[in-house]
């Protein structure tokens, strides 16, 4: 999952468990999310990249700009 690139379903920050889609398996998959900074508020809609991953479904995140 680590490098993988989800989008923001709900808001990820301080305090918060937040929640990705990611595309896996040919579908798209929720995970929870928390942010790998611990002061970054990343709001719905924003793309992120999974940085650090606890198995099952926890992903830690950081804010993505694609190209």
């Amino acid at each position: 999952m680590i490098g993988k690139v989800g989008r923001v379903t709900g808001r990820v920050g301080p305090g918060l468990v937040g929640e990705i889609m990611v595309s896996v398996r040919g579908g798209s998959e929720a995970f929870y999310a928390h942010p790998q900074r611990p002061d970054e508020e990343i709001e719905p809609g924003a793309q992120v990249l999974i940085v650090d991953f606890q198995a099952p479904r926890t992903a830690y995140v950081e804010r993505w700009q694609s190209g």
